[in-house]
């Protein structure tokens, strides 16, 4: 839900449609320039550089971090959609500048914020507080959280939506489209109309508070007998479709587990890699922004906080039979029936099973051996990675076999992936084999 905003100053966010697209017409030409400015260098040095490998420069990925980060709303959450969801096969300069847009503290300035809280509130909307904190505690890409304090001394965080979301949103999923068509960083062939259409579709829910506002409460109700987990509990009269009233929960930034004990760490990615199983088998229900601010640390209680339930959607069931399939033939070590099973699930495309047979087999014996190893898996030990990264890689310029799985399968591999790098990010061990053998039954493997 939320990144530290700290020291940060406070910058209007655009909320026209045309001032929005005056943004997007500047980082167009910035990014025009830029690639001018890197083809002229590498051509004087007597280079011949390909267009892809001019547009992904680190001043042109700063340039859409940045004006991305500006505009907010739709636009920034694709771009921190593809800077958590490429995860570990993104290369390492363009994730640190990618993750710019999940660490960017712009904000409201007051004026702003007091127009917003009118709208919602009425004019005389102070008068509901002891105090409101101006100052936001924290600020994403959609909305901004302020701490407040009732009259009967209750501790409320309000999360206020940036003015001109939810108006935009169709417009600016349009306008990342067409930079990525127009910069030919997408193949023509490839149809994303149904995944732009999508986009639209879960951005506008998680841009409607009382939607978020029902799904926090259904996640308080499913782990209210987990006493790992802390989910704030809704305060609904003063939660409209743009502010959200939630009491405030202390806890710091996951990443500060770094620095715990090998013990904890394990357990806290047990607890989450369990969650995300229940969700996909037992509830399906699913929270599928795994964006490392949705999670607090307790180091009091030492419980998990979860934050942020706008992006939870409901799956079908042939979408979580689907992955019960694939783990059962993972688990069982067999490589054809993974690769079938990928197929039917729409993990892989036909094609590039057909033109590139041996490299998706090589991918998957590589994932079985580590899935087959005895004990706990070292989420730590990063070597197999970069063998998928170079064999997908090599897929990946295949751009005639590119293919998008069904979409409930790619919001559903967000929170997978998303899982797997906070495991990574804090060396934790976790015996995934038996977390999944439980999860289906003994009987069913």
């Amino acid at each position: 839900m939320t990144e530290d905003s700290g020291n940060s100053a406070g910058r209007a966010i655009p909320s026209g449609r045309l001032a929005r697209l005056g943004v997007f017409g500047k980082l167009a030409g910035g990014v025009a320039g830029g690639v001018v400015a890197e083809g002229a260098r590498r051509l004087a040095n007597g280079e011949r550089p390909k267009i892809g490998d001019l547009l992904l420069t680190p001043a042109n990925a700063t340039r859409v971090a940045d004006q991305l980060s500006h505009l907010r709303g739709a636009a920034m959450k694709l771009g921190q959609m593809i800077s958590m969801d490429a995860g570990d096969m993104l290369p390492p300069e363009l994730a640190t500048i990618l993750a710019r847009l999940r660490n960017n503290a712009n904000h409201m300035p007051p004026q702003q914020l007091d127009r917003v809280l009118a709208a919602e509130w009425g004019k005389d909307w102070r008068r509901k507080f002891a105090h409101f904190q101006a100052h936001p505690v924290a600020a994403a890409s959609i909305g901004q959280v302020h701490r407040a304090r009732l009259p009967d001394g209750t501790e409320l965080a309000i999360k206020v939506q940036y003015p001109g979301v939810m108006e935009s949103i169709d417009a600016d999923v349009d306008n990342v489209a067409t930079l990525l068509r127009v910069s030919g960083m997408l193949p023509k062939s490839l149809d994303i109309a149904p995944l732009l259409d999508e986009a639209k579709k879960q951005l506008h829910e998680e841009a409607d508070y009382l939607r978020e506002a029902q799904m926090l409460a259904r996640y308080g109700d499913l782990l209210a007998d987990q006493s790992q987990f802390v989910v704030p509990a809704l305060y609904s009269e003063l939660t409209t479709p743009r502010v959200l009233a939630m009491s405030f929960v202390t806890g710091v930034p996951v990443e500060t587990l770094e620095t715990a004990s090998q013990d904890v760490r394990d357990r806290v990615m047990h607890d989450l890699i369990s969650l995300v199983l229940r969700e996909l088998f037992d509830w399906r229900l699913m929270q599928t922004d795994p964006n490392f601010a949705n999670y607090r640390w307790q180091s009091e209680t030492e419980k998990l906080v979860l934050l942020d339930f706008g992006a939870a959607r409901p799956l079908p069931a042939e979408t979580g039979e689907g992955y019960r399939r694939l783990l059962t033939a993972a688990l069982a070590g067999d490589r054809d029936a993974v690769r079938e099973a990928a197929i039917a699930a729409g993990f892989l495309g036909e094609a590039a099973v057909l033109q590139h047979r041996a490299l998706v087999d090589r991918m998957i014996d590589v994932i079985l051996v580590e899935l087959a190893k005895p004990g706990p898996f070292d989420f730590g030990d990063r070597a197999f990675v970069g063998v998928l990264r170079e064999q997908g890689t090599e897929i990946a310029r295949d751009r005639d076999t590119w293919h998008l799985p069904p979409i409930d399968t790619l919001f559903v591999q967000r929170k997978i992936s998303g899982t797997a790098l906070l495991a990574a990010r804090l060396k934790a061990r976790v015996d995934v084999r038996a977390l999944i053998q439980h999860s289906f039954g003994e009987a069913t493997l």
